[in-house]
């Protein structure tokens, strides 16, 4: 391995061996419908709770992800992935069943990305392949969690994101594959000092902005190399802010800069700002843009995932809401 200031470059790099996404109706309503493994009509996926029906869908991503790799759970080396849930009991007790070495993780809606960046680093360098990587989330356990139960009808500002019911799943392995992360930047925290829970993507726009320029400075690459740079989940807000700063920079990120919170919704569907949750930018990557590589549509693709790292406690308390942006650069052969 290789390493420049932040970014590490993985020599050989770890493979992406399978994936796949399973969601609830909303977002199976969307753009991205189609693209999805597997998408539950009525978001309980069989079981009496939400918080059971995110553990479930954990199950269905994991599974179908280890299926199209050929492989079975008692392959893996290891197993990491988190969720919104205190102590990350939806992925937790997903795992039970799987049987693998489990690291539980927490980023926020950067889970997925730390999840890969941790995961590359294992297969690369030869400490345990393969890796499950997963991240979920659910708009009902998260909306019990952080706000209120939906039976209390609370109102949302125009800046609120929607918590998405979602998970993807990712098998990570070392040697030859048609889709390879070859490097990843770890993110810093940074904190704008917002302290309105409602407007997370403003909280962490600067964080993707600081991991994005600490990348292109250690690689040496400019957002003209890439077919896709893509966030999640700054939603609107957020989005907006990223790209006001790279243009004052005099570097445009350009057309091809896209954000996971303004893909998974279509304007009708009242997302507010967009969709947001660990699971939303998963779902994403592992349902459309994992896929359109394979199809050869992307060829070299940053995905960036940011996380608000707050609690009902700190947001109670009055703290403000740090941001961290991970980044990992997926190429396809």
């Amino acid at each position: 391995m290789k390493r420049t200031g932040d970014t590490v470059f993985f020599d050989p790099p770890a493979g992406v061996r399978g994936y796949a996404a399973a969601v609830g109706k909303k977002e199976g309503e969307g753009p991205l419908g189609k693209c999805f493994d597997y998408v539950c009509r009525d978001n309980r996926f069989g079981r009496a709770t939400w918080e059971q029906a995110e553990s479930a869908m954990v199950e269905k991503a994991a599974g179908i992800a280890l299926e199209k790799a050929g492989l079975t759970a008692d392959a893996l080396a290891a197993a990491m992935g988190g969720d919104l849930l205190n102590q990350c009991i939806a992925t937790s007790f997903a795992n039970r069943a799987l049987g693998a070495p489990f690291f539980g993780l927490y980023g926020a809606c950067s889970t997925m990305a730390e999840g890969l960046v941790l995961g590359a680093l294992m297969c690369s360098a030869g400490f345990a392949a393969p890796v499950l990587c997963t991240a979920a989330s659910h708009f009902c356990s998260a909306e019990r969690q952080y706000r209120y139960p939906l039976e209390y009808g609370g109102q949302r500002p125009p800046t609120a994101q929607w918590t998405a019911t979602a998970c993807g799943a990712a098998v990570l392995d070392a040697g030859a594959a048609p889709i390879r992360v070859t490097a990843a930047t770890a993110g810093r925290i940074f904190d704008p000092g917002i302290t309105d829970a409602a407007n997370m993507g403003g909280a962490m726009a600067q964080s993707a902005y600081e991991t994005l320029t600490r990348f292109f400075r250690d690689s040496g690459t400019e957002p003209e190399d890439y077919d896709l740079i893509v966030t999640g989940d700054l939603a609107r807000i957020g989005h907006a802010l990223v790209a006001r700063l790279f243009a004052e920079d005099g570097r445009p990120l350009g057309p091809n800069y896209r954000d996971c919170g303004l893909m998974l919704y279509a304007e009708n569907q009242d997302a507010h700002a967009g969709g947001s949750g660990c699971g939303c930018s998963a779902a994403v990557l592992c349902g459309h843009i994992l896929p359109a590589m394979a199809q050869g549509r992307y060829r070299r693709v940053l995905f960036c995932g940011t996380g608000a790292l707050m609690s009902p406690v700190s947001a109670n308390q009055g703290e403000s809401i740090p941001g961290v942006c991970h980044l990992v650069r997926l190429e396809a052969v």
